[in-house]
């Protein structure tokens, strides 16, 4: 199947293309047709390739030179710290490990973590590190370009080893910046193990739950694409920002969603020295923000 859109679909077509081409506009599995009273061979190997991907996908350990490149870690200072999930067997059976740093990771991120950054972006594996691997080079540059666009500081960014969403609390507890972006692999499924969710909260802190944190989700090949999931979370985080809060009252408008996403996508610059935290610094932050 290709990843590429194939366009709208006359709906009074007849054509025996028809049916390829509604395939090709989703990764779901529709009218494969039976043997007998079966699968065919064709679309059983299918399968199991595909359950094989999800599986790999949730038990793969990401080794950052290794997976990202020792370039891309150069490139962006990118550290690593801790939950307190010691294992992935432990991350995967006890999710409430994957919601809290761990003790020395506290410490290693109040050392070496931006403070009070408007924009902070973490990475997580989560549930599928082939997403870390697949979206993230792409992703990451487009969100930093987005907050040097916006006159926004840039934290320096950080990778959460067998993290979940409720690590976002810690971390804002302490960095102290306005908006946190968690990039986390989200659980891998039959249509694609590379499907990456970035989750957002304003100035989270211990106690905050779902309803305080927003979602721009499904963003791999064949869903949002990175240039879309980079101006989705800049425009949630300047609504947030604008409200002071985030969650169920943030709502993403169709103006953003449509119109807008099509004619503000902002590609980063080659510079990297542009999008560093100390050259992003917001002389208007302390006006505009409660802390």
């Amino acid at each position: 199947m290709t990843d590429q859109n194939p366009g709208p679909i006359e709906p009074t077509s007849r054509s025996p293309f028809a049916l390829d081409a509604i395939r090709a506009r989703t990764p779901a599995r529709i009218m494969v047709g039976p043997a007998a009273p079966v699968y065919l061979t064709s679309t059983w190997l299918e399968l199991r390739r595909d359950h094989a991907a999800a599986r790999d996908a949730v038990s793969l350990e990401l080794e950052l030179a290794r997976d990202l490149g020792t370039a891309f870690l150069s490139e962006w200072n990118l550290f690593e710290i801790p939950t307190l999930a010691t294992s992935r067997r432990d991350y995967l059976m006890n999710p409430e490990l994957g919601r809290k740093l761990a003790p020395e990771a506290r410490i290693q991120l109040a050392e070496h973590g931006t403070k009070g950054a408007m924009l902070q972006v973490a990475i997580s594996d989560g549930l599928s590190a082939a997403a870390v691997i697949a979206q993230v080079p792409a992703l990451l540059p487009l969100l930093a370009a987005q907050a040097e666009h916006r006159g926004w500081s840039f934290g320096r960014p950080f990778f959460i080893r067998r993290g979940r969403v409720g690590v976002l609390n810690d971390i804002g507890e302490i960095l102290n910046p306005a908006v946190v972006v968690l990039l986390i692999g989200e659980r891998p499924g039959l249509a694609t193990a590379q499907s990456l969710s970035a989750y957002l909260a304003y100035q989270p802190r211990g106690g905050h739950d779902d309803s305080r944190r927003n979602l721009v989700s499904n963003i791999h090949a064949r869903g949002v694409s990175p240039d879309q999931a980079a101006l989705r979370v800049a425009l949630l985080g300047e609504r947030m920002i604008a409200l002071e809060t985030s969650g169920v009252v943030v709502k993403e408008l169709a103006m953003d969603r449509e119109a807008g996403l099509t004619d503000q996508v902002v590609k980063p610059d080659l510079d990297q020295s542009r999008i560093s935290p100390l050259s992003l610094e917001s002389p208007d932050r302390g006006r505009s923000m409660a802390w």
